[in-house]
């Protein structure tokens, strides 16, 4: 079977709806949920809270409740009935993550199971096929590289892109 690499953040969770919940929680004001195409958010806040992203996701049990990206369940379950997926995260770039992300993972899919987590700092993974939101972790990637749809990477037009998780069955079922 051909192997698949699934990010986390920005594809099958979302931090983005945490950031701007946190963020009205402190300062009373909302966050337009639409970001500007190829910025990330801590671009869209004024000057002198621009860091404040850094706090929150450093906080013990950030990673812990994000909401699911919706149609992420779903598909990844019908993906593993042709493929061998794999969750590969950068969950060691911020410490208190890893155990978040390893209950996350558990609570939301549980049929993907800790063999087929790769908790890490550079993706550097053997798989035919990566679905992340960042085109960093396709530097030196020989697979097939699908760029999932965030704000951040809306201008890039280089890289075969899908919007959500339907189109990503639609590419590979």
């Amino acid at each position: 079977m051909k192997r698949i690499a699934v990010d986390m953040d920005e594809v099958i969770a979302d931090p983005l709806k945490k950031f701007i919940e946190l963020y009205h929680r402190d300062y009373g004001i909302g966050l337009d949920l639409v970001i500007e195409p190829g910025n990330e958010i801590h671009q869209q806040v004024p000057h002198h809270v621009k860091d404040k992203w850094l706090e929150y996701i450093n906080e013990p049990g950030f990673f812990r409740d994000l909401e699911v990206i919706p149609g992420s369940v779903e598909a990844l379950s019908l993906l593993q009935s042709k493929y061998d997926v794999y969750i590969v995260s950068a969950a060691t770039e911020f410490r208190n993550s890893l155990i978040d992300k390893w209950d996350w993972l558990a609570t939301h899919f549980p049929f993907i199971g800790w063999q087929n987590q790769v908790f890490c700092g550079k993706k550097i993974v053997d798989v035919d096929i990566m679905i992340d939101d960042r085109i960093k972790n396709f530097a030196n990637f020989k697979g097939r590289p699908l760029l999932f749809t965030s704000p951040h990477n809306a201008l890039i037009t280089h890289y075969e892109r899908v919007n959500n998780w339907q189109e990503v069955l639609d590419k590979l079922m």
